[in-house]
């Protein structure tokens, strides 16, 4: 028996998508894996970066390339402008109400440990209490571990709903007087639910607590409103918002930046340097320890631009459409095990993505089967093993999607998947 799918380069977009229309700005995809046209389907763990945002990258290397803030001559000016002018796309992005509220870390485990480190250390003590949820990828765990076990804080988890949701009225239930730091994914990179950010953050509020939102999978994928979520910080990671690796950002709000202490020292946080002592510059640059990612800021930059350009809501309603196709299309597989509440007809109530598992299969090998007919999907715990844990599975494969994917891609991807299970199934009978 042959998986292999005869299809040619550019036969999956359909006229009527927005897909066909942004498919050309990506390089990457127009590409065979194994003779088959590539499959992008791991869009949660990286996007794909158009070509508007690596000409971008590489005009700075050719034409910009310098150090920023202090230097005098023309290239550094231009690197600065450029560098600057990115943190003001951010911040218009996702509505900070301030320039001085966006940070540039090299991801959004870097911003978590940040504010970890920075206000954790400093405001915690014994018998605070921490409250995240057994969803949360591994970056939003291991820090708050890390500083309970220093200050003699605790962390407590909310628990999943019988649908498979943040079980809000647990959540209800943890939040008290001690409670200190609620930390939470928006969207979960492997259920694919939307979590009820602006409630959780209002309900921790009433008690006096600060918010953390680990935003990595609905920055890219839907409109992000920081002030009207009111949470004390939200971050993200450019490497899955069209941008390049090594660079994610901060919010915060600014009178919470300004009480934290530097995360890191060295060169550009500092106002003035003495053999005993030293003061720290104004915000953002306090947290910006060291010679930036400056190129890939930039490009971070121009990933916004390009993400604003076709407009944040028309991509969340797109990719709404897949999420309802493709769970239509994955429900006629008899044994198909997905985690997370189902969407509704329309797509709405959770993200474009699917983890999945099989009686019998492991997901390596369904992943592994899936690329030799050049579709490119995840197996693992995917940095959620506690969640793994509770459905007592080692791993799963997923499925993630982003608006450049089609419904003919959806098509293919199910028909190989199916003949993917047969396989294994006929191997053990």
């Amino acid at each position: 028996m042959t998986l292999t799918q005869e299809k040619t380069l550019g036969e999956f977009p359909t006229e009527s998508s927005l897909a066909h229309r942004v498919r050309k700005d990506f390089p990457i995809l127009h590409q065979e894996v194994n003779g088959n046209p590539l499959i992008y389907f791991d869009s949660a763990a990286s996007s794909q970066k158009p070509q508007a945002v690596l000409d971008v990258l590489q005009n700075y290397y050719q034409q910009d390339n310098a150090n920023v803030h202090r230097g005098a001559h023309t290239l550094s000016g231009r690197a600065t402008d450029a560098y600057e002018g990115a943190r003001d796309k951010v911040t218009q992005f996702i509505n900070a109400a301030s320039r001085e509220e966006i940070v540039f870390t090299r991801n959004a485990s870097e911003a978590i440990n940040l504010v970890a480190y920075s206000w954790g250390l400093a405001n915690l003590k014994p018998g605070d209490e921490i409250i995240l949820s057994v969803m949360e990828h591994h970056s939003n765990i291991v820090p708050w571990q890390l500083i309970a076990q220093k200050t003699g804080a605790v962390i407590k988890y909310v628990e999943l709903t019988p649908t498979e949701e943040f079980d809000f009225t647990q959540y209800q239930s943890l939040l008290s007087a001690q409670t200190k730091l609620v930390s939470v994914v928006h969207v979960s990179n492997t259920l694919g639910v939307i979590n009820p950010i602006e409630e959780i953050t209002q309900a921790a509020h009433q008690y006096g607590a600060k918010v953390l939102i680990d935003a990595c999978q609905s920055v890219p994928h839907m409109p992000v409103d920081v002030q009207a979520i009111n949470c004390d910080w939200l971050v993200a990671s450019g490497h899955k918002m069209c941008a390049t690796t090594g660079i994610g950002f901060l919010y915060g709000k600014k009178e919470i930046l300004l009480a934290m202490p530097p995360f890191m020292g060295g060169g550009e946080m500092i106002d003035e340097v003495f053999l005993d002592h030293s003061t720290y510059g104004e915000l953002p640059h306090k947290f910006e320890a060291g010679t930036p990612a400056i190129g890939e800021a930039i490009a971070l930059g121009a990933a916004v631009d390009y993400l604003t350009n076709i407009g944040m809501d028309q991509i969340h309603t797109y990719e709404e459409e897949l999420t309802a196709y493709l769970f239509q299309k994955l429900e006629t597989i008899p044994g198909l095990r997905i985690y997370g509440k189902k969407p509704t007809d329309k797509g709405k109530g959770r993200a474009a993505l699917a983890a999945f598992n099989v009686e019998g299969i492991h997901a390596s090998d369904l992943a592994t089967l899936l690329d030799h007919e050049g579709i490119a999907i995840r197996s693992g715990h995917h940095c959620t093993q506690p969640l793994h844990r509770i459905f007592k599975a080692s791993g799963s494969a997923r499925a993630s999607l982003y608006f450049y994917n089609t419904r003919e891609e959806i098509d293919t991807f199910v028909e190989a998947l199916k003949s993917t299970i047969e396989f294994f199934q006929s191997m053990n009978e």
